[in-house]
């Protein structure tokens, strides 16, 4: 598990950095998908959208966890 991050003497779990990190790429796949008409063929986009952001979350954590890539 991440341990903390130390702001100017405010720790913050990591699960949040890497949580907003997770939030930027979403958004921008989610972006680049929207422009190239995907959302048509997905039945509900909010569901769609929760999943890619648990599956990038799971991607950054492996990442950026001691025992991962």
């Amino acid at each position: 598990m991440f341990g903390e991050f130390n702001f100017y003497g405010i720790a913050f779990p990591g699960l949040l950095l890497v949580s907003l990190l997770t939030l930027l790429g979403t958004r921008m796949i989610s972006y680049v998908l929207a422009r190239k008409g995907f959302y048509r063929h997905v039945w509900h986009p909010a569901l769609f959208d929760s999943s890619l952001f648990i599956i990038v979350l799971g991607v950054f954590f492996t990442i950026f966890s001691k025992g991962g890539i």
